[in-house]
């Protein structure tokens, strides 16, 4: 889905709109109130209909570890991938009460996520250290309509700002269409960049499967799919992929500050099953043989932990478990 480069009212952004995922801990200490969190509607477009996922890899990335986020895109929309409950599917559904609440006379489709191309840079083309405007220029190597470009950066990567002030970005660039819907016009494309910390800062990114840097202390979890850098990159791609379906071009569901919104996910920051508080968790699943934590199944058998969604319908963080 596009959007007309017009239709942006960010003036500090006048080519793209961007979403930073800040650090958990920095976010954990904002508390859950309906006055503060209640996300707001904007009258914006959301993303609808068919949405590839296509992934950009940015750096050496292992097979194994490529198939972790793979899988995870994957199981979204896995209706025709019967998995175990607690699902990613299942926690993806919630998405779906911000298309009924945006438009309740005639509520728009929501939107049905695919694994798209996947592209690989192991060449590191644009050097080890890259800024915001390189990310836009690897995210542009996707495909631009109904799409989300989604640029993944290995471990040996300085990004600007990362494990300085962010995690990941969600945003939307300005792009030239030529085809039907464009006709020539500039038009804006979505896209996502998640960051792996597992070398550079995984107590700030990769919480909860690495000791915090901040704030309360507890014992780091077991990573569900024995990595830590990625499974801590599945938890922020899973918040900006939410964030980016519900507000993709900075005029959907978010409260607070334009540069700095709370979203469908980072309005229930660190948590991820009951009874989650600052340091802790929640009450989440674990598998026996491993004692890995997760709470939601995915397709190839896989397992994964998700954050808890804000449901607009009841006002509150959403969990599976």
């Amino acid at each position: 889905m596009a959007a007309p480069a017009s239709s942006s009212t960010h003036s500090l952004f006048p080519l793209f709109f961007l979403v930073s995922l800040f650090f958990h801990s920095s976010l954990s200490s904002r508390t859950l109130n309906d006055q503060y969190t209640l996300l707001q509607y904007h009258d914006g477009p959301l993303l609808s209909g068919q949405i590839s996922v296509n992934l950009i890899w940015y750096g050496n990335f292992k097979p194994a570890q490529r198939a972790i986020i793979a899988d995870f895109i994957t199981s979204i929309s896995s209706s025709s991938h019967p998995e175990a409950q607690p699902s990613v599917a299942t926690w993806w559904k919630t998405t779906d009460k911000y298309y009924r609440l945006a438009r309740p006379k005639k509520p728009s489709s929501s939107v049905s996520l695919s694994l798209g191309k996947q592209i690989f840079d192991e060449t590191y083309s644009l050097g080890k250290s890259i800024n915001a405007k390189d990310i836009i220029k690897l995210a542009s190597k996707g495909e631009q309509r109904n799409a989300v470009n989604v640029v993944l950066t290995a471990a040996d990567v300085a990004v600007d700002g990362f494990c300085m002030s962010k995690c990941g970005t969600h945003g939307a660039a300005a792009s030239i269409s030529k085809g039907a819907l464009g006709k020539g016009k500039n038009y804006k494309f979505a896209y996502i960049w998640v960051g792996n910390s597992e070398t550079q800062c995984p107590g700030q990114c990769a919480w909860p499967f690495h000791q915090p840097m901040y704030g309360p202390q507890s014992p780091p979890l077991v990573a569900p799919n024995n990595d830590v850098g990625l499974d801590g990159m599945v938890i922020n791609l899973a918040s900006l992929l939410a964030g980016t379906a519900t507000n993709p071009f900075g005029n959907g569901y978010f409260q607070g500050p334009k540069e700095a919104p709370l979203e469908a996910a980072s309005a229930c920051p660190g948590v991820y099953g009951r009874g989650a508080y600052p340091g802790y968790a929640g009450e989440l699943l674990v598998v026996p043989s491993s004692g890995a934590s997760y709470n939601a199944n995915g397709v190839n058998g896989r397992k994964y932990l998700l954050p808890a969604l804000y449901d607009p319908s009841t006002s509150s963080c959403s969990t599976l478990v």
